[in-house]
């Protein structure tokens, strides 16, 4: 399947086209047109390296509603490496969107997330248990949540964080 294809905006389309995306992998092609038709939930299986970021995070740019300076989707991952990695893909995706992207993690000055935070975002990605703590100072909210992404779930269960998750 192309992206051209699909039935996304064109912002987001461009954005593609600069980052040489053309054909779909098998699990973007699957899950691209199921999340963009539907709010049902999805469990993606496939291999490191086969566009799972994009499977996921071009839907959820493509409705995330910009004139809503809230948080509308959090996406958990294991660890800041891939945190890091998340947020530079859906930035690139997101290029031409004006989306507000903040990632969260562990290691590094959690006064400069709650700065950055606190100019609000529409999707936030994050490892648990740096999501955990900002909840509990209330610097994120999850109340307007629409979509919840858990990158890697089986990692992160068997790193421990299970009650985290919960």
């Amino acid at each position: 399947m192309k992206f051209s294809t699909l039935n996304i905006n064109s912002n987001i389309q461009k954005a593609l086209i600069e980052l040489k995306f053309q054909e779909t992998t098998q699990i973007q092609s699957e899950a691209i047109p199921f999340l963009l038709k539907s709010d049902n939930d999805l469990i993606g299986l496939a291999q490191t390296g086969t566009g799972k970021t994009g499977a996921f995070g071009i839907p959820i740019i493509e409705k995330i509603k910009i004139k809503k300076n809230h948080t509308q989707c959090i996406i958990l991952c294991p660890t800041r490496e891939l945190c890091i990695q998340i947020k530079k893909d859906l930035d690139l995706f997101a290029k031409y969107m004006n989306t507000k992207i903040n990632s969260v993690y562990g290691g590094t000055d959690i006064k400069s997330q709650i700065k950055s935070l606190s100019k609000g975002n529409q999707i936030i990605v994050g490892t648990p248990g740096r999501v955990i703590d900002l909840i509990k100072r209330r610097k994120i909210n999850l109340e307007k949540i629409k979509t919840v992404v858990m990158d890697e779930a089986d990692e992160m269960l068997n790193m421990g964080f299970k009650k985290d998750i919960d």
